[in-house]
């Protein structure tokens, strides 16, 4: 009976021991991941809350401040307003960059010729777009002197103002930008779109349905996993805008706070002015 029993034991353990050793590959290439995740997300965000609670200039000690520095929050007129403009470009730049990437994907996907170039070409801006030097060129196009004027110039509107240092405009511009990089949500809706069985237009075709109707009965349903996919990613990726307001603005957040991205004005405060703490407290 003692053997029996040993038996037992073994072929139940050595299923375990089985799950073990065909899991070890798995562990050891979601180790490099684990390990950032932990180090470079979890412990600076445990970090990040201690040191919301404290007065803290990264020169001297963290000093003990309770909840004051959340109270300075709801007083400071500049982080109010940084939400405001922050919200303003993600609620206008979202729809707009969403709307002409399905516009674009539906074109090509009706298929043409040098497709492969065009999908290329147009998901380059998304490569780009969140780059130093494309920002500066950015700066450069809408200046005064820059090619936006120029062109319209060539109507005979004859513009010169410079719409970056504009505080109507210079939020818009940034708009225009990042409506610009369209070409990452363009991909993924052609991809769904190459997904919709061809059938369902040939049949809604025969019931007598236009183009149109096809669209707002067949093609939006469809693709509403993907269109919902794509909205959550451009909203992270919006409320991240940093690199394209601080070139614009000079670090500023100017003209008159009009592209105070909320970003931007966590970086000011944290490495600007030295308030670690306070910065911490809006992150």
């Amino acid at each position: 009976m003692s053997y029996a029993a040993e038996f037992a034991s073994l072929v139940k353990n050595r299923g375990k021991h089985d799950s073990y050793t065909d899991n070890k590959p798995a562990y050891v290439f979601l180790a490099p991941w684990i390990i950032g995740a932990v180090c470079l997300s979890l412990v600076p965000m445990i970090v990040s809350v201690y040191l919301s609670f404290t007065k803290y200039n990264m020169l001297t000690s963290p000093k003990w401040v309770g909840v004051q520095n959340f109270t300075n929050l709801m007083k400071d007129t500049r982080y109010i307003h940084s939400l405001e403009v922050t919200f303003t470009y993600v609620i206008v730049s979202v729809p707009l960059q969403l709307m002409a990437a399905l516009a674009l994907a539906v074109v090509l996907d009706r298929g043409m010729r040098g497709l492969t170039f065009y999908r290329s070409a147009f998901y380059l801006p998304s490569m780009m777009g969140g780059s130093v030097a494309i920002a500066v060129l950015w700066k450069m196009v809408f200046g005064a002197d820059g090619l936006f004027n120029r062109f319209m110039n060539v109507f005979g509107l004859n513009l010169t103002q410079s719409w970056v240092a504009n505080p109507a405009t210079a939020n818009w511009t940034l708009i225009v930008l990042h409506i610009w990089q369209f070409g990452s949500p363009m991909v993924i809706f052609l991809a769904g779109l190459r997904q919709i069985p061809r059938e369902l237009y040939e049949a809604a075709s025969v019931d007598g349905a236009g183009k149109g109707r096809q669209f707002l009965s067949i093609t939006l349903p469809m693709l509403s996993p993907i269109i919902f996919f794509n909205l959550v990613m451009s909203i992270i990726n919006s409320f991240q805008t940093f690199t394209q307001a601080f070139i614009v603005s000079g670090g500023t957040g100017g003209p008159s706070d009009s592209t105070l991205f909320y970003t931007l004005y966590l970086y000011t405060q944290g490495f600007g002015q030295m308030k670690m703490g306070y910065a911490a407290a809006m992150a």
